[in-house]
């Protein structure tokens, strides 16, 4: 392996990119048992999974909340879950596809990796971030 290629990454030279979740028990900090990112594509993979399987949730539980304060128009409540399922996915394939693009593109940067609880912790960001902006905030700061 020549210099130029060893400086560009800095993944081991026996790295495989973990399965999905690939989440671990983070204490003792020095454990043996962490996994890590190096690629910008795992980073972005990462995180727009789990930016998806946060959105799902979110939409998930608010379809239900709404199929069942509207269940006497029995007729037409049965397309508000499917609506909410396309409009999460597509929310969650752009916020997941932005952070996680960022995200690889800062850690590439700088050379570092990643742990795999940093996609998941940007993803509940994100959900949280989506549901603080569905309320109406009157007045302003």
């Amino acid at each position: 392996m020549s210099f130029i290629q060893r400086i560009s990454s800095t993944a081991p030279l026996d790295y495989t990119t973990p399965s999905f979740p690939s989440l671990y028990w983070p204490v003792p900090v020095r454990g043996p048992q962490a996994y890590y990112l190096y690629h910008p594509t795992d980073i972005w993979r990462f995180t727009t999974l789990w930016t998806l399987l946060f959105y799902a949730a979110v939409h998930f539980v608010v379809a239900g909340w709404a199929c069942g304060v509207q269940w006497r128009n029995w007729k037409v409540v049965w397309v508000v879950p499917v609506i909410y399922a396309v409009l999460g996915g597509i929310e969650g394939v752009v916020a997941g596809s932005v952070i996680g693009g960022l995200l690889g593109g800062v850690y590439n940067a700088g050379y570092f990796r990643m742990s795999t609880w940093i996609p998941f912790v940007w993803a509940l960001i994100n959900a949280l971030v989506l549901i603080l902006s569905s309320f109406a905030i009157q007045g302003g700061l």
